[in-house]
Protein backbone atom coordinates (compact mmCIF):
# COMPACT_ATOMS: atom_id res chain seq x y z
CA UNK A 1 0.00 0.00 0.00
CA UNK A 2 0.97 3.15 -1.31
CA UNK A 3 1.40 6.38 0.78
CA UNK A 4 -0.47 8.15 -1.49
CA UNK A 5 -3.18 5.37 -1.16
CA UNK A 6 -3.14 5.39 1.92
CA UNK A 7 -3.74 8.82 2.84
CA UNK A 8 -6.51 9.06 0.61
CA UNK A 9 -8.50 6.50 1.64
CA UNK A 10 -8.01 7.54 5.17
CA UNK A 11 -9.51 11.10 3.89
CA UNK A 12 -12.88 9.18 2.62
CA UNK A 13 -13.09 6.63 5.42
CA UNK A 14 -13.07 10.43 7.31
CA UNK A 15 -15.40 11.25 5.31
CA UNK A 16 -17.58 8.66 6.14
CA UNK A 17 -17.05 8.79 9.79
CA UNK A 18 -17.85 12.75 10.08
CA UNK A 19 -20.83 14.40 11.85
CA UNK A 20 -23.46 14.81 8.79
CA UNK A 21 -23.87 17.70 7.60
CA UNK A 22 -20.41 19.06 9.12
CA UNK A 23 -17.81 21.46 7.55
CA UNK A 24 -15.91 18.28 8.42
CA UNK A 25 -17.66 16.37 6.89
CA UNK A 26 -17.54 18.34 3.49
CA UNK A 27 -13.45 19.43 3.69
CA UNK A 28 -12.59 15.51 3.72
CA UNK A 29 -14.66 14.76 0.57
CA UNK A 30 -13.31 17.84 -0.40
CA UNK A 31 -9.84 16.94 -0.19
CA UNK A 32 -10.01 12.95 -1.06
CA UNK A 33 -11.07 14.61 -4.46
CA UNK A 34 -8.38 16.51 -4.89
CA UNK A 35 -6.11 13.14 -3.89
CA UNK A 36 -7.41 10.68 -5.02
CA UNK A 37 -5.49 7.85 -6.96
CA UNK A 38 -7.36 4.80 -7.67
CA UNK A 39 -9.76 3.25 -9.66
CA UNK A 40 -11.86 2.29 -6.56
CA UNK A 41 -11.15 6.85 -5.55
CA UNK A 42 -12.54 7.75 -9.30
CA UNK A 43 -15.29 5.51 -9.12
CA UNK A 44 -16.23 6.58 -5.58
CA UNK A 45 -16.21 10.79 -6.76
CA UNK A 46 -18.47 9.71 -9.89
CA UNK A 47 -21.16 8.12 -7.35
CA UNK A 48 -20.69 11.16 -5.26
CA UNK A 49 -21.24 13.16 -8.23
CA UNK A 50 -23.92 11.28 -9.99
CA UNK A 51 -25.55 10.52 -6.73
CA UNK A 52 -25.72 7.08 -6.55
CA UNK A 53 -23.38 7.42 -3.83
CA UNK A 54 -24.15 9.60 -1.04
CA UNK A 55 -23.36 10.74 2.62
CA UNK A 56 -25.71 11.70 5.23
CA UNK A 57 -25.97 15.35 5.41
CA UNK A 58 -23.81 15.90 2.08
CA UNK A 59 -24.78 18.72 -0.04
CA UNK A 60 -23.10 18.64 -3.11
CA UNK A 61 -23.49 22.27 -3.88
CA UNK A 62 -22.10 24.23 -7.33
CA UNK A 63 -18.62 24.57 -5.58
CA UNK A 64 -17.97 21.02 -4.46
CA UNK A 65 -19.30 19.62 -7.87
CA UNK A 66 -16.60 21.63 -9.36
CA UNK A 67 -13.87 19.80 -7.01
CA UNK A 68 -15.42 16.24 -8.06
CA UNK A 69 -15.00 17.05 -11.80
CA UNK A 70 -11.57 17.91 -11.06
CA UNK A 71 -10.91 14.97 -9.44
CA UNK A 72 -12.36 12.80 -12.17
CA UNK A 73 -10.12 14.96 -14.47
CA UNK A 74 -7.08 14.27 -12.52
CA UNK A 75 -7.73 10.71 -13.16
CA UNK A 76 -8.60 10.89 -17.12
CA UNK A 77 -12.08 9.49 -15.90
CA UNK A 78 -14.25 12.26 -17.85
CA UNK A 79 -13.77 14.25 -20.91
CA UNK A 80 -13.75 18.20 -22.01
CA UNK A 81 -17.33 17.73 -23.64
CA UNK A 82 -18.32 16.85 -19.54
CA UNK A 83 -16.40 20.42 -18.86
CA UNK A 84 -18.06 22.17 -21.44
CA UNK A 85 -21.48 20.93 -19.93
CA UNK A 86 -21.05 21.51 -16.46
CA UNK A 87 -19.67 25.37 -17.43
CA UNK A 88 -22.95 25.61 -19.24
CA UNK A 89 -25.00 25.19 -15.91
CA UNK A 90 -22.42 27.64 -13.96
CA UNK A 91 -21.22 29.89 -16.57
CA UNK A 92 -20.60 32.37 -13.80
CA UNK A 93 -16.95 33.65 -13.11
CA UNK A 94 -16.51 31.29 -10.69
CA UNK A 95 -17.75 28.32 -13.09
CA UNK A 96 -15.03 29.51 -16.06
CA UNK A 97 -12.44 29.27 -13.41
CA UNK A 98 -13.05 25.98 -12.30
CA UNK A 99 -13.56 24.51 -15.98
CA UNK A 100 -10.22 26.13 -16.25
CA UNK A 101 -8.45 24.42 -13.80
CA UNK A 102 -10.32 21.24 -14.54
CA UNK A 103 -9.38 21.38 -18.15
CA UNK A 104 -5.74 21.93 -16.89
CA UNK A 105 -5.83 19.30 -14.87
CA UNK A 106 -5.89 16.25 -16.94
CA UNK A 107 -3.42 14.20 -16.32
CA UNK A 108 -1.31 13.46 -19.76
CA UNK A 109 1.96 15.48 -21.23
CA UNK A 110 -0.47 16.47 -24.13
CA UNK A 111 -3.09 18.10 -21.85
CA UNK A 112 -0.69 20.16 -19.93
CA UNK A 113 1.36 21.24 -23.02
CA UNK A 114 -2.41 22.73 -24.08
CA UNK A 115 -2.92 24.15 -20.41
CA UNK A 116 0.76 25.08 -20.69
CA UNK A 117 -0.04 26.95 -24.05
CA UNK A 118 -2.95 28.76 -23.70
CA UNK A 119 -1.67 30.84 -20.70
CA UNK A 120 2.19 31.49 -22.28
CA UNK A 121 1.29 31.39 -25.95
CA UNK A 122 -1.74 34.41 -25.54
CA UNK A 123 -1.79 36.94 -22.97
CA UNK A 124 -5.22 37.12 -23.64
CA UNK A 125 -6.89 35.87 -20.81
CA UNK A 126 -8.16 37.02 -17.98
CA UNK A 127 -6.22 36.98 -14.89
CA UNK A 128 -8.04 34.73 -13.01
CA UNK A 129 -8.16 32.17 -15.84
CA UNK A 130 -4.36 32.24 -15.93
CA UNK A 131 -4.25 31.33 -12.11
CA UNK A 132 -6.89 29.18 -12.29
CA UNK A 133 -5.15 27.25 -15.34
CA UNK A 134 -2.23 27.06 -13.23
CA UNK A 135 -2.93 25.63 -10.14
CA UNK A 136 -4.76 22.95 -12.47
CA UNK A 137 -1.48 22.15 -14.20
CA UNK A 138 -0.01 21.34 -10.92
CA UNK A 139 -2.17 18.93 -9.91
CA UNK A 140 -1.22 15.70 -10.58
CA UNK A 141 -0.48 12.13 -9.17
CA UNK A 142 1.74 10.96 -11.40
CA UNK A 143 4.49 13.93 -11.86
CA UNK A 144 6.38 12.30 -15.41
CA UNK A 145 3.08 14.19 -17.41
CA UNK A 146 5.08 17.28 -16.68
CA UNK A 147 8.45 16.14 -17.76
CA UNK A 148 8.20 16.58 -21.47
CA UNK A 149 7.29 20.83 -20.01
CA UNK A 150 11.01 21.50 -18.61
CA UNK A 151 12.56 22.71 -21.44
CA UNK A 152 9.87 24.25 -22.45
CA UNK A 153 9.53 26.11 -18.98
CA UNK A 154 12.66 27.36 -18.77
CA UNK A 155 13.07 28.56 -22.52
CA UNK A 156 9.81 30.63 -22.10
CA UNK A 157 10.28 32.39 -18.54
CA UNK A 158 12.31 35.06 -19.53
CA UNK A 159 9.83 35.94 -22.46
CA UNK A 160 6.96 35.94 -20.07
CA UNK A 161 9.02 38.32 -17.66
CA UNK A 162 9.32 40.95 -20.11
CA UNK A 163 6.54 40.93 -21.49
CA UNK A 164 3.41 40.73 -19.08
CA UNK A 165 2.17 42.40 -15.72
CA UNK A 166 4.34 41.42 -12.92
CA UNK A 167 1.63 39.87 -10.89
CA UNK A 168 0.84 37.55 -14.28
CA UNK A 169 4.63 36.96 -14.66
CA UNK A 170 5.16 35.91 -11.09
CA UNK A 171 1.93 33.79 -11.44
CA UNK A 172 3.01 31.94 -14.17
CA UNK A 173 7.32 31.23 -13.02
CA UNK A 174 5.60 30.39 -9.93
CA UNK A 175 2.82 28.04 -11.30
CA UNK A 176 4.22 26.39 -14.54
CA UNK A 177 7.33 25.91 -12.51
CA UNK A 178 7.02 21.73 -12.92
CA UNK A 179 7.56 21.62 -8.89
CA UNK A 180 5.84 18.12 -8.94
CA UNK A 181 8.72 16.47 -10.34
CA UNK A 182 11.14 16.63 -7.35
CA UNK A 183 13.57 15.35 -9.37
CA UNK A 184 17.64 15.53 -9.53
CA UNK A 185 16.85 16.45 -13.19
CA UNK A 186 14.38 19.88 -12.48
CA UNK A 187 17.35 20.72 -10.04
CA UNK A 188 20.06 20.43 -12.88
CA UNK A 189 17.79 22.32 -15.06
CA UNK A 190 16.99 24.89 -12.77
CA UNK A 191 20.89 25.55 -11.77
CA UNK A 192 21.83 25.58 -15.60
CA UNK A 193 19.15 28.42 -15.98
CA UNK A 194 20.29 30.53 -13.13
CA UNK A 195 23.97 29.85 -14.59
CA UNK A 196 23.44 31.55 -18.07
CA UNK A 197 20.85 34.37 -16.76
CA UNK A 198 22.41 36.31 -14.13
CA UNK A 199 20.00 39.78 -15.45
CA UNK A 200 16.60 40.32 -13.91
CA UNK A 201 17.55 39.78 -9.70
CA UNK A 202 13.50 39.46 -8.86
CA UNK A 203 13.02 36.49 -11.78
CA UNK A 204 15.97 35.16 -10.66
CA UNK A 205 14.32 35.03 -6.62
CA UNK A 206 11.38 33.22 -7.91
CA UNK A 207 13.59 30.60 -9.83
CA UNK A 208 15.68 30.33 -6.67
CA UNK A 209 12.61 30.02 -4.63
CA UNK A 210 11.55 27.18 -7.13
CA UNK A 211 14.62 26.00 -6.73
CA UNK A 212 14.73 25.34 -2.67
CA UNK A 213 11.31 24.05 -2.86
CA UNK A 214 12.86 20.81 -5.03
CA UNK A 215 15.61 20.51 -3.04
CA UNK A 216 13.57 20.35 0.37
CA UNK A 217 11.46 18.00 -1.14
CA UNK A 218 14.00 15.84 -2.30
CA UNK A 219 15.31 15.87 0.88
CA UNK A 220 12.28 14.56 2.88
CA UNK A 221 12.11 12.08 -0.27
CA UNK A 222 15.37 10.89 1.22
CA UNK A 223 14.87 10.99 4.82
CA UNK A 224 11.45 8.75 3.99
CA UNK A 225 13.58 5.98 2.16
CA UNK A 226 15.77 5.71 5.64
Amino acid sequence: MTKAYARSSALWQLAQDAKAGSDAQFQFVKFFAQLAITEEHYATIAGLRDGSISLEGLEIDTDLRWELLEGLALGNKVSHADIDEALAADNTANGQQAAARARATFQTSEAKLAAFASVVDTDTLPNAIVRNTALGYQHVNDPACLEPLVERYFGSIKTLWESRSYAIAEALVVGLYPAPLASTELVAATKAWLSVNPEIPALRRLVVENLAGVERALKVQARDQK
